[in-house]
């Protein structure tokens, strides 16, 4: 009897009792409920909302208040070609749409209009902004956005994190080692397409990681399993590193890629997605710390603070330009033709 409480002894401890699984973005939860400007259909996301009038500068923001703000909603999402492809009438007919699931609800649809030519090509697929992972807020149901006050920046959680009582983080896991398994739950239409997801981490680093083809028909999952993972501990490179102000390592959802060989069906492309998953490694071990370092030296928050400033001067600067293009657009109803009996 001994001797089999030893062996299973032995077997659970084979097994990484460290590893976590989150969903680091559920599309379902991406649906607009919140209408911003004019019209009278929601057009934005609530808990995802960001305001970018600070960055645009006093008269920009007085004008176009409306237009600087917006937030994850599934409509808001873009597609952008490759430069060879990028002709009027692919970047038109290339955009991301609320779609309905009878499984899930509302999904992620995306279309994308491949060129028909034989050569190759790839479309991304990216959030409207570069998603924050320190933005300690919270927005009412009238669009206004509150700043969490809070001593430390440590003890509080980014909007677009999990919280608790949610299922699904908004584009950002915090605590983030070693990923193990990457999933993405996706619809294929049997499109002999490439599908790769992007991640992000916490200095910056995009990596741009296969799931694999969507010629499938269907709800199905794409799963990437880290190569490189050292499912036993003792085989490790094992280091001290320093904790504050480095222990607060995160990955951000970057976007999809699509990827279309020459040799494969080009002109439209649809499919769907509902959420992407991790399986990963803590990188520190939740602990109870005698001092609040971020309390006294704030060295995270003025970090993520330069990095937020920089993406709102950017988006804010689009996002007007765009206002006022399509401000200048014409309005007119065509011509119709007509031919005069004489």
């Amino acid at each position: 009897m001994k001797k089999i409480l030893i062996l299973v002894l032995i077997a659970s401890l084979a097994i990484p009792l460290f590893a976590e699984e989150g969903v680091l973005i559920d599309f379902t939860k991406l649906t607009a409920d919140l209408t911003i400007g004019d019209g009278d259909r929601p057009n934005q996301n609530t808990r995802t909302l960001m305001d970018f009038r600070q960055a645009a500068g006093p008269s920009y923001a007085a004008q176009y208040g409306d237009v600087m703000r917006t937030s994850l909603a599934i409509q808001n999402w873009e597609v952008t070609l490759a430069s060879s492809s990028r002709t009027v009438t692919n970047m038109s007919q290339s955009f991301t749409r609320e779609a309905r699931s009878e499984q899930f609800g509302t999904v992620m649809g995306v279309r994308i209009h491949f060129p028909t030519e034989p050569f190759n090509s790839w479309a991304m697929i990216k959030p409207p902004f570069d998603i924050p992972a320190y933005e300690l807020s919270t927005v009412d149901g009238d669009g206004r956005i509150t700043r969490i006050d809070t001593d430390g920046i440590t003890s509080a959680k980014s909007r677009f994190e999990m919280q608790d009582g949610d299922e699904a983080a908004y584009g950002v896991i915090k605590n983030v080692g070693t990923i193990r398994e990457l999933k993405v739950h996706v619809y294929g239409l049997n499109f002999p397409h490439g599908l790769s997801t992007i991640l992000i981490d916490g200095m910056g680093n995009e990596r741009t990681i296969f799931m694999g083809y969507l010629n499938f028909d269907g709800w199905g999952d794409l799963i990437w399993r880290n190569p490189q993972y050292l499912q036993e501990v003792r085989n490790r490179d094992l280091r001290i590193v320093p904790l504050y102000p480095f222990n607060t390592p995160f990955i951000k959802f970057g976007g999809f890629l699509i990827q279309r060989d020459a040799s494969r069906i080009g002109g439209d492309f649809v499919t769907y997605f509902k959420d992407v998953s991790i399986i990963y490694d803590k990188a520190v071990l939740d602990t109870t710390d005698d001092i609040d370092n971020e309390a006294i030296w704030g060295i995270i928050q003025t970090r993520e603070e330069a990095r937020k400033v920089w993406e709102m001067q950017r988006f804010g600067e689009n996002q007007v330009l765009r206002y006022l293009e399509q401000q200048r657009q014409a309005t007119e109803p065509s011509f119709e033709s007509r031919v005069e009996q004489q």
